[in-house]
């Protein structure tokens, strides 16, 4: 591969990596305020966004792998 190509990848990929955390900055600053104004105005409490977090982070967090989910399971003998 020509270096020059791959300076110029590696640079568009450190762009696209600057985009994607100045991205993420603005959405953490989005949701900051607006769970903000829903607490001042009384709509949520403190606690229900740490049990919605903790509810949401549950679900969306994936099990760990156990050696028994790794067996192959046994044929049925039916078909």
């Amino acid at each position: 591969m020509n270096r020059i190509t791959n300076h110029l990848e590696q640079v568009d990929f450190i762009a696209k990596l600057a985009d994607l955390k100045n991205a993420h900055y603005q959405n953490a600053l989005l949701v900051s305020a607006l769970i903000e104004v829903l607490v001042e105005k009384g709509i949520i409490t403190a606690r229900d966004i740490a049990a919605m977090s903790a509810h949401l982070d549950a679900a969306y967090t994936p099990e760990p792998v156990s050696e028994e989910s790794t067996r192959p399971l046994p044929t049925d003998p039916t078909l």
